[in-house]
């Protein structure tokens, strides 16, 4: 055996660039494995574009946009042609030309008849032997409000040749009829004698209700009740208009 010198070992000489070699030649294996998958993943995705893999930026849609419908517009609602009983069609409360005072209106009142009232007829004062003042009261029987228009017309006795004239001035309200709701009462005042010529004996009076125009036909007759078993009329009898005040029809016929 060789002995070693008090120097120190010696070194074989070529060791230490064997071992550089070998890192530089690590290192430029691992660099080209780096740019071999940055060549492969650069074939699969065009730069800047994120993979199905990456996360897209906040905003950015991830799929296609769904085809859209627009509404189907509503059908629109075929009007109501509901008739109203007058020939026309109804369009709710208050439309069309039903009952009426000489406006329109479904469900205005109409004319009151004779199947509507009850009838009756007073003597004024009280008990008088001899009746010359009456009170006509007529009486709202049915289930519907009506009209009353104008003034009764008012036959005294069988044998009248006409129906009693009006005092023009009685009419509490021109131009406008008396409404009565069921239950009212409507009130007209008769002077059977003013203490003329002719006078006769009255055994039945009968009222008969005018229509909305002045040339309409009368209603049928009502019978009113006889407040005594004769009356003695003569050609100065008088009757009011329709009124819902007795005391206001009677002020017409009490002074006479």
């Amino acid at each position: 055996m060789k002995s070693t010198t008090a120097r120190g070992k010696r070194t074989r000489p070529g060791r230490a660039p064997r071992s550089r070699a070998f890192g530089a030649v690590a290192v430029a294996a691992l660099l080209a494995t780096t740019a071999c998958q940055a060549a492969a993943d650069g074939s699969k995705a065009a730069p800047g574009r994120p993979t199905a893999g990456s996360p897209s930026k906040a905003g950015d849609a991830t799929a296609a946009p769904s085809s859209t419908t627009s509404p189907t517009p509503p059908t629109p609602a075929k009007p109501d042609t509901t008739t109203d009983g007058s020939g026309g069609t109804g369009g709710g409360k208050g439309a069309g030309s039903g009952k009426d005072i000489g406006g329109t209106g479904k469900d205005a009142p109409t004319a009151c008849t004779p199947d509507d009232l009850s009838v009756s007829a007073t003597t004024e004062p009280p008990h008088t032997k001899i009746p010359r003042h009456l009170l006509l009261t007529v009486q709202n029987a049915g289930d519907d409000t009506c009209l009353l228009y104008r003034y009764p017309r008012v036959l005294l006795g069988a044998d009248a040749q006409a129906t009693v004239p009006v005092i023009p001035d009685s009419d509490p309200d021109p131009g406008r009829p008396v409404t009565l709701a069921p239950g009212d009462e409507a009130h007209a005042a008769l002077l059977v004698s003013g203490g003329h010529r002719d006078e006769y004996e009255a055994r039945s009076i009968t009222v008969a209700l005018q229509g909305p125009r002045r040339a309409s036909t009368p209603s049928r007759p009502l019978d009113v009740p006889m407040p005594a078993e004769v009356l003695y009329a003569d050609d100065g009898q008088l009757v009011t208009y329709w009124t819902t005040a007795s005391g206001g029809a009677l002020d017409f016929i009490m002074s006479r």
